[in-house]
């Protein structure tokens, strides 16, 4: 109904350009809002009011002109002027029950779209480093980004979902002295465990299956480990360095190739859970991208280079740096440190330069709010890049706290262990969790109550969701049970008759169902998507609560129940979108 207003009111407009009443030059831009107030119609524009000062007319009598130039439509019931110059439009009845008709014409495929028009859109998210469990902050970042991606996908874009594996670097190689170490407390030796290694039960699980693989084929004595190995924090001295002088001591007493099969093990170990613990959450990628890929085909140096061709680094004490702070960022950055090595944001330069030439026409990095601070540099290197900044939009969660009712629940063990995102979904569930995670814009905190996620009651709003579709099939079972037969035919012509509060209700959220998914996915927000099933939801109840539906006569009741399979279509088109199931028994 809103693109057929649309139209009408820009035909009235090209009408009122003939006339010369609004130049030729002129940009219009029409707006269409839901009135809040039924006395005020179903729809109000304001363009009158916006196209005043160019037209040099007044908005009112600026406004009846536009009024007289629309063209007749039997979906128009009236239209008024109100205040100094809104056109408000008052849909006819019956064509508000048209929606039902679509609904059941387009069935999954209604509100999909194609305003995107098959545009290539990259989303990248969660890229959690392979250093252990994912963790509930990682699944709130998990089910944010794979609805954002549906939801794109839904009206016509083309997504490319994708992993960024941080399989190089520092933390990759403590991970992998920290499992070399606990391999060697297998094998009997008497470690010293380093303040700063990883000091998770799976750390002890992979270690555990390389020495019963392997036997003692890594063990070196504990005692050349520690020999001339600066003092760790809990002894006076610097964790940090520490850890590099571990790191660098397994890679020589080791060798390049059994550091390497180590360190292998121990990425493929943790990389695996991770793929299958997203998986489990409804969460799948196009593509896991190594990072190590872009040291190995010399993406890094190319990128570096490429910067260095248009004048964006410079050396200082001895090391590269990206002149980052003429691009936005608050300061420049190194890129290449002393000893030869590049740092991390090296890496994400490659990254991006990759992305970049990949050809998508949006880019979509999805990160923790923590990494706010990270965005000016990565627009800096894509300008410095050649490209447009704007091309990269930069999408960030915030953590969530887990609560038991009032009571906040620990969200990490002694040993700095976070609770991890399989726990969570064992306790409440895939739908459950995967609705709170979105329930709030993405920038907003939440507060995570297990307790409801759980509850089987109204307060419960993935339970309220869930258990209006399964109402609608109930009512369907009834039908059958009683021994009537549905016809469906009958029920679209008698849709006229559905003229309670409540069903004029239902047939108005319905119809927003379209314009609710352009706008979320549009602007990145899943949680409008919850609001509108939540509301959808709300408006059923009240309706199943005040109405019976399988009623004598039945011509009403066909169109009932036509118009309660509507709802149940939406609900599953949405739930779908959140990858929720869709039950029909509660």
């Amino acid at each position: 109904m809103r693109k057929k207003l649309e139209t009408l009111i820009q035909q009235a407009v090209t009408t009122l350009k003939k006339e010369g009443v609004i130049a030729e030059d002129i940009t219009v831009n029409i707006t269409l809002e839901r009135s809040r107030d039924a006395q005020y119609g179903d729809f109000a524009s304001n363009l009158a009011l916006m196209l005043a000062k160019p037209t040099k007319l007044n908005p009112r009598q600026l406004a009846e002109k536009i009024v007289a130039a629309l063209p007749e439509d039997s979906a128009v019931k009236k239209v008024e002027i109100a205040g100094p110059g809104f056109i408000n439009f008052f849909i006819d009845s019956s064509s508000q029950s048209d929606i039902v008709k679509q609904i059941h014409e387009l069935g999954p495929d209604f509100g999909r779209s194609q305003i995107g028009a098959g545009k290539k859109v990259q989303v990248e998210f969660v890229s959690a480093n392979p250093t252990g469990p994912l963790h509930v902050g990682h699944g709130r970042g998990a089910a944010y980004g794979s609805v954002v991606a549906d939801l794109l996908e839904a009206v016509g874009f083309i997504v490319h979902r994708e992993y960024y594996v941080n399989d190089a670097g520092r933390q990759m190689d403590i991970l992998a002295t920290s499992i070399w170490l606990r391999y060697l407390e297998e094998c009997g030796e008497p470690v010293r465990f380093p303040d700063n290694g990883y000091r998770g039960d799976y750390v002890s699980d992979i270690a555990l299956d390389i020495y019963r693989n392997a036997k003692n084929e890594y063990r070196r004595p504990f005692e050349l480990v520690l020999e001339d190995i600066p003092k760790d924090e809990s002894q006076g001295g610097d964790k940090e360095a520490h850890i590099d002088a571990l790191i660098a001591r397994a890679k020589t007493l080791l060798g390049t190739v059994a550091y390497r099969d180590v360190f292998q093990v121990g990425l493929n170990n943790i990389l695996e859970d991770i793929k299958n613990d997203l998986q489990e959450f409804g969460v799948d990628y196009q593509e896991w991208f190594s990072e190590q890929h872009l040291m190995d085909d010399g993406s890094v140096a190319k990128a570096l280079k490429r910067l260095q061709t248009s004048g964006h680094l410079y050396e200082k004490d001895g090391a590269t740096w990206f002149a980052s702070s003429k691009l936005g960022d608050e300061k420049d950055r190194v890129v290449r440190r002393e000893n030869g090595q590049y740092t991390y944001f090296a890496s994400d330069i490659a990254y991006h330069m990759n992305k970049l030439d990949r050809g998508f026409d949006q880019i979509i990095d999805i990160w923790g709010a923590d990494h706010h601070g990270y965005i000016p540099r990565v627009k800096a290197a894509i300008q410095a890049l050649g490209a447009d900044a704007a091309k990269l939009k930069v999408l960030l969660v915030q953590f969530a706290t887990l609560y038991r009712g009032d009571e906040k629940v620990q969200m990490s063990t002694r040993s700095g262990e976070f609770v991890t995102l399989r726990q969570l979904r064992d306790e409440v569930g895939k739908d459950a969790a995967r609705f709170f995670y979105v329930m709030r814009r993405s920038e907003q905190h939440i507060d995570f109550d297990l307790q409801l996620a759980t509850s089987k009651t109204n307060e419960n709003p993935v339970f309220y969701v869930q258990y209006a579709h399964a109402r609608v099939c109930s009512v369907l079972r009834q039908l059958v049970e009683k021994g009537w037969a549905r016809d469906m035919l009958s029920g679209m012509e008698s849709l006229d008759q559905l003229t309670e509060e409540h069903e004029l209700s239902l047939l108005s959220t319905l119809e927003r169902y379209p314009e609710m998914l352009e706008r979320a996915a549009l602007t990145h927000e899943p949680h409008q998507l919850i609001l509108y099933l939540r509301e959808l939801a709300n408006d059923f109840h009240t309706y199943y609560n005040a109405h019976q539906f399988l009623v004598d006569d039945a011509k009403i009741r066909d169109a009932r129940l036509n118009l309660v399979s509507a709802v149940k279509q939406v609900l599953a088109n949405g739930l779908k979108l959140l990858n929720i199931n869709t039950p029909e028994t509660m």
